[in-house]
């Protein structure tokens, strides 16, 4: 069996499909390349072979990009060396597309050859674009759900079967950035504006017009295998080019602060590669390939942005009932929350009941729909029929009735405990027997809250975080009663509205918060140490942290900081920690400084909401020590207080899967992405050397910082998390 056929035509014309055997989507593996090696091979050498189409098999779609395990297995194959194993692999693979890409050309003439068309039928991500690209010519089906691009980027590498060299070389190096740096997507009209491909036709039409265009004996030679090619926009020694690079290089330290590898590595490789020939630009690109591939930041990306991602959303951890998708859904409370629940629901086809106490607040609720869509449509990712069919979607109401046939609601109203019992036993009262009942909540207990509704199997917690159609996680909840129906439910909704879920037991502050609180609160303790703010936002965001703690809670509300605070230690006693933060966080409360949407907080803004800086009054109340701590020392601070939480929440059950908690912790709060979240990030710098951190941490700033017995049993045995829990799920217990 092979993923790859080819059928010849009267016209002389080599058809080669791409098929996949058991994949919805084309996906290159090892085997795959050699199939089409072979291929073209046989049609180049047939001289009844005048030229090739390579296209897909699969209904609307080319490929999705590289089965990421031949990385492992050139790494196993090559033993004691895997880099030369991983640089060997590379070019044999470079040296394919390299011959598409001749074509059978004479090597110092560019005489012959025969004209290979890529015809994509729609989506083309990856190599799935990287063989096209070496194609002499490449025709998209005009599919607007089509996406067309290299994304490596946002898993941690970038593209290195030639991508980068043939895109800098095709657009200039300025053009290909945001493809490159930004893994940037584009449906096929705009990627034919951009010069992604190079023509758009009918569906119905793309391989006679791909058929059509091979039979009219075109010029192949590709720009840069001719003599005088010149790089668009200017090579690195033209002014133009040398201004461009000088730009690119600010762009992406400014952006990822140098925490991200691969960014630096694709940079360099696209300088170095403009430098020099073709050829040569290639073997360039695969040596830095290779550093990205064994940095193990790479592998922590890959494993958690990409495959525990893509597990986590077809259901690795879903209970063993029948499907549970959702038909109707109601949502409780009109509020920014439930507003956002009501969108992303409308907009997966779920017919939504949308209830407030007020109408006009109902239809405000509604109305955020609206506003969205109507963005949508300006930026051209939006039709005014899909507004229609979306806003058909949301019935707004005040009337609880209307939530008889639904099968999941979902409670949304302001967070607390006696609001959201009489909203629950209001639901209950007019839905079926067989509904399944969620709180949206960030803090307050699902077992508690579950006490209002009388079948407490089906009551489960759906934590969105804000806003809710930008953030790609939810973390369900199970309360100690939740039975599966209710964890299946909620599962199978979060995939219809395609978003990630992470499923957790119920806690104080559950998993997310849990570490995401220790962040903010560990940078505000700094403050009132006296370390400048700007050291500690700064600290973090060179750990690859979208935004620093102070800058967090300003964007959270420190309003709602002091609420939880007063919660918590209501609820704690005298185990209540954090009396060092309170001094700061009651303090600003009684200024009036309540975080961005008052316009003051830790920073200054101006009438529009934009940062001024941070506030001159901190200074005065915390005056910056004379000798301030170096940026390791505040990284780790920043870092062990969020893992060790992780590790707890795993002890005691909270977390049943690191998977889960890695991809939760970067798609949550930007957990130092290029690490792949906590549990990578101790197996990147091995138990051992974090215990031994965790001891010197606790003897300087307190019992926080204490190595949990779980990491102090693995640091003593060599072991690593993923070694020890991952690829299923996992306790600690």
């Amino acid at each position: 069996m092979t993923d790859f056929k080819m059928q010849k035509d009267a016209d002389g014309v080599a058809v080669i499909t791409w098929d996949t055997i058991g994949k919805s989507m084309n996906v290159m593996n090892e085997q795959g390349f050699f199939d089409l090696d072979a291929l073209i091979d046989y049609a180049l050498a047939d001289d009844a072979v005048k030229g090739v189409i390579i296209t897909s098999g699969k209904d609307g779609s080319f490929a999705g990009g590289m089965d990421l395990n031949i990385i492992a297995q050139m790494k196993d194959a090559a033993g004691d060396n895997p880099a030369q194993g991983l640089f060997d692999g590379l070019m044999r693979m470079h040296a394919i597309l390299r011959k598409i890409e001749r074509a059978g050309m004479d090597s110092k003439t560019n005489k012959g050859g025969k004209p290979i068309a890529a015809a994509l039928p729609g989506t083309a991500l990856g190599i799935g674009l990287e063989i096209p690209l070496a194609c002499h010519r490449i025709f998209a089906a005009d599919n607007p759900k089509a996406k067309i691009g290299l994304p490596e980027i946002m898993v941690g590498i970038f593209p290195g079967m030639g991508g980068t060299t043939r895109l800098v070389r095709k657009m200039g190096a300025m053009a290909a950035s945001p493809f490159l740096l930004e893994g940037k997507l584009n449906e096929p009209k705009k990627a034919k504006m951009a010069g992604l491909v190079d023509e758009v036709v009918a569906a119905e039409e793309l391989i006679d017009k791909a058929r059509e265009w091979v039979l009219s004996e075109p010029k192949i030679v590709k720009p840069w295998d001719e003599k005088g090619y010149k790089m668009p926009g200017g090579a690195p020694y033209h002014p133009a080019g040398f201004m461009t690079y000088i730009g690119a290089s600010a762009m992406v330290n400014g952006k990822t602060q140098g925490a991200f590898p691969a960014a630096k590595a694709l940079l360099s490789a696209a300088y170095e590669g403009a430098l020099v020939p073709f050829d040569t630009a290639l073997r360039i690109e695969a040596r830095w390939f290779t550093n990205v591939l064994m940095n193990p930041s790479s592998s922590a990306m890959i494993r958690s942005l990409f495959i525990n991602k893509q597990a986590l959303e077809k259901g690795a951890n879903r209970p063993d009932v029948p499907d549970q998708r959702v038909n109707k859904v109601g949502v409780l409370g009109a509020g920014m929350m439930g507003a956002g629940i009501a969108l992303v629901s409308a907009m997966a086809g779920i017919d939504v009941i949308l209830i407030d106490q007020d109408q006009d607040a109902a239809n405000r609720g509604k109305a955020y729909t609206a506003s969205y869509m109507d963005k949508g449509i300006k930026r051209g990712k939006a039709t005014e029929e899909k507004k229609t069919a979306t806003l058909e979607c949301i019935t707004a109401t005040t009337d609880y009735a209307a939530l008889s046939d639904c099968d999941l609601i979902i409670e949304a109203v302001f967070e607390d405990p006696r609001v959201k019992a009489e909203a629950t036993k209001l639901a209950e009262a007019a839905s079926g027997v067989d509904c399944i009942f969620a709180t949206n909540t960030s803090t307050l207990p699902i077992t508690e809250l579950a006490k209002a509704y009388t079948r407490p199997e089906q009551f489960i917690g759906i934590h969105f975080f804000s806003p809710v159609e930008r953030m790609m996680l939810v973390e369900i909840i199970k309360g100690a009663e939740t039975g599966p129906r209710a964890v299946a439910k909620a599962l199978d909704y979060v995939r219809q509205i395609r978003k990630t879920p992470i499923v957790v037991n119920d806690a104080r502050f559950f998993y997310c918060n849990r570490c995401i609180i220790p962040y903010i609160n560990e940078g505000i303790r700094m403050v009132a140490e006296g370390v400048t703010p700007a050291l500690i936002d700064n600290a973090a965001r060179q750990l690859g942290f979208p935004i620093g703690p102070l800058q967090l809670i300003d964007e959270t509300s420190i309003e709602l900081g002091a609420k939880i605070a007063r919660a918590t230690r209501a609820a704690m006693g005298q185990e209540y920690p954090d009396e060092a933060v309170d001094d700061v966080i009651f303090w600003m409360e009684e200024q009036g400084r309540l975080g961005r949407r008052t316009n003051a907080g830790f920073f200054d803004y101006d009438e529009k909401g934009k940062r001024q800086g941070y506030w001159g009054g901190l200074s005065e109340r915390y005056p910056p020590a004379d000798d301030q701590p170096d940026l390791i020392t505040v990284q780790h601070r920043l870092m062990f207080a969020q893992v060790l939480e992780a590790v707890r929440a795993l002890e005691e059950g909270v977390l049943e899967d690191i998977r889960e908690g890695d991809v939760g912790a970067v798609l949550a709060w930007g957990f130092a992405p290029w690490s792949g979240g906590p549990f990578s990030w101790l197996d990147i710098i091995g138990a051992p050397y974090a215990a031994e951190r965790c001891d010197q941490l606790t003897d300087l700033f307190g019992a926080r910082f204490a190595t949990p017995d779980l990491l102090r049993e693995m640091a003593e045995k060599g072991d690593s998390f993923y070694e020890r829990f991952g690829g299923s799920q996992s306790k600690a217990a």
